[in-house]
């Protein structure tokens, strides 16, 4: 089981930028899933996360500006980020928390992205 994230970059403030992450493999079922991130000197923080019910929930700071969406069919998850501001430059990180059958699952990390907001 793998997850596999695409997307993020460099953008100007005020600028969007999205990011999806794709599980592949095989398990029974996928749990919640988050996005993460990780900027320089500082402890990695939740972001956003979604159930498999589509309840939400996001980190106060991109609240309002930050959409996580979720294709249960495609086992994926996507974050929207609008008006993006130089303190949301960090390493993103995707996590799902994969069932591999009823009361059993662990936590499934993918590959960091970069997400860089210029001045």
């Amino acid at each position: 089981v793998q997850l596999q994230v695409s997307g993020g970059g460099l953008v100007q403030a005020g600028g969007s930028l999205s990011l999806s992450c794709t599980a592949s493999g095989n398990f029974f079922g996928i749990s919640a899933m988050e996005w993460y991130r990780q900027a320089p000197g500082s402890q990695r923080e939740l972001v956003a996360g979604i159930t498999n019910g589509g309840s939400t929930n996001y980190a106060g700071s991109v609240k309002s500006r930050f959409t996580i969406s979720r294709d249960n069919a495609k086992n994926m998850i996507h974050l929207q980020m609008d008006s993006l501001k130089p303190e949301d430059t960090a390493v993103y990180y995707c996590k799902a928390e994969i069932v591999v059958k009823k009361y059993e699952g662990y936590d499934l990390w993918g590959q960091g992205t970069q997400v860089t907001v210029s001045s």
